[in-house]
């Protein structure tokens, strides 16, 4: 087995899908006789249908959620409480000895609020969103010794103990950093990158950052796609050897995956 650990990354949506679940956590089984692993998940999706639920309209722009207090009220609930408890309870039942935690216990995240931007001349406050700033793994590194998965919600903490919504596709890539993974797997609906969105056959096999800025010039890399090659090649930056970007039941053979370099 390889000490270095596996990052995986899901997204809220596939979550959602029983059976989805069910051909994750049994490639993350297969995967964890290679190498101990770290699941990190998003949860937006969830998160909006409980504050519409509660009667509250989530503000996102240009795709980044605006978290005020309420929002992150929400996000808690949804987020370190119903479904990271459910993904526990899935892991479990497929003979997973899971742990349930968000970033901001044992200060394992730490962050830092992040500054205004300007969006098309508005000046945009995002509130309780924070940018990380530094990882602290250690609670981590003694789960997976003990054998152990880590489920990591995307919340951090700042130095005066307040919470804060973090991007789940930014933490994952600053935990893969900090517990110098050997491999960073984001995993999507779609798979690993497409010419054509729609034409599974279009899938690339290699995306390099030449292949990148082409498929912005052109039009089919974008929205959730680039942001997640953005992380992607970051986490290459950062010392990652192996990033892929793949589909739920492709993590153990990768033959439908995007390998980033």
């Amino acid at each position: 087995m390889n000490s270095q650990p596996i990052v995986v990354k899901i997204g809220g949506t596939l979550l959602e899908a029983p059976q989805t679940l069910e051909v994750f956590w049994q490639g993350v089984a297969g995967l964890r006789q290679q190498a101990p692993v770290v699941v990190v998940h998003g949860g937006g999706p969830q998160a909006t249908a409980l504050a519409q639920r509660l009667g509250h309209r989530p503000r996102i722009v240009q795709g980044r959620r605006v978290t005020t207090a309420l929002d992150l009220q929400i996000l808690q609930w949804a987020l370190r409480g119903e479904l990271n408890l459910r993904l526990v309870a899935t892991a479990l039942r497929h003979g997973l000895p899971a742990v349930g935690l968000a970033g901001a216990d044992g200060g394992i995240l730490r962050v830092r609020r992040r500054s205004p931007w300007t969006i098309e001349g508005e000046t945009v406050d995002f509130g309780f969103v924070g940018d990380v700033a530094h990882v602290e793994p250690a609670v981590l590194r003694h789960l997976l010794a003990g054998g152990y998965v880590p489920v990591v919600a995307p919340l951090g903490i700042d130095d005066a103990g307040q919470l804060y919504n973090v991007n789940a596709d930014t933490v994952a890539c600053a935990l893969a950093a900090a517990l110098q993974a050997h491999a960073f797997l984001l995993v999507t609906e779609t798979g690993g990158v497409r010419r054509d969105p729609g034409n599974p056959a279009s899938l690339l096999p290699f995306c390099n950052r030449t292949t990148f800025e082409t498929g912005l010039r052109e039009g089919w890399i974008g929205g959730g796609m680039r942001v997640k090659l953005e992380v992607a090649f970051q986490a290459l930056d950062r010392g990652i050897p192996e990033v892929y970007i793949l589909a739920p039941d492709d993590l153990l053979t990768r033959r439908q995956a995007t390998r980033v370099g």
